[in-house]
């Protein structure tokens, strides 16, 4: 009996619930329609921004990068920083037209290097800190680029901050790359100590690399 009585007292609790939610969506059924409609338009929206603008815009600013990269890849950095008349626009241009794009985000590191194969650091370090990217090895390259813009520039505690960031990447090829520059920076900066904290890392972390060959002899520059 007793099992009856709270099996009875549960289903009237739960009709009691289920009456009170129906009369809250009868309440405020205008407003929950309201709200489910307009998810429904943004998601809506978003499939087709995706669809019948960004893809398209996409394919355009892939076609415009091959151009670039073929005149790139010849180091004609200047015909494939502003196009050519005619034929292409260039990777300037395919930034500020198709920024919002992944081509558009490449372009900015492209941009960056042509800049300084150029000569021009400012611009170099304004274009290559623009790029955002997932590959670790040409993220870290840029990273690295971005420092070595700021030496050109004798603005050695930025390039020294850049080339440390690089080397934290963790990239096998590039860290002891990143790590000796640092080094170079720092004894120009007469921090002797911090400088020897990273050929010694290097001589411990990447033993394999080719900054590892001659690291002893700078190693050994600071400790005599």
């Amino acid at each position: 009996m007793l099992n009856k009585g709270k099996k009875h007292n549960e289903l009237e609790n739960v009709e009691q619930v289920l009456t009170s939610s129906e009369a809250f969506i009868e309440k405020y059924q205008k407003q929950i329609l309201y709200v489910v409609g307009t998810i429904v338009m943004v998601v809506i929206i978003i499939l087709a921004f995706r669809n019948f603008y960004l893809k398209p815009r996409e394919i355009e600013a892939e076609n415009e990068m091959y151009k670039a990269q073929t005149y790139f890849n010849t180091d004609s950095f200047k015909i494939a920083l502003v196009g050519k008349a005619n034929e292409f626009i260039g990777f300037k241009e395919i930034i500020s037209e198709y920024g919002i794009t992944s081509s558009g985000n490449l372009a900015a590191a492209y941009a960056g290097i042509c800049y300084y194969k150029l000569g021009e650091y400012d611009n170099a370090i304004k274009n290559l800190t623009q790029f955002d990217g997932e590959d670790e090895y040409f993220t870290t390259s840029i990273t690295g680029l971005i420092g070595d813009s700021y030496v050109e520039l004798g603005e050695t505690k930025k390039a020294v901050s850049y080339f440390e960031k690089a080397a934290d990447m963790n990239n096998e090829v590039l860290s002891p790359v990143y790590l000796k520059k640092a080094g170079f920076v720092y004894e120009s900066l007469n921090q002797p100590e911090k400088a020897l904290k990273l050929y010694i890392k290097i001589k411990d972390n990447f033993p394999k690399s080719n900054e590892a060959a001659d690291i002893e002899k700078y190693i050994a520059r600071i400790q005599k």
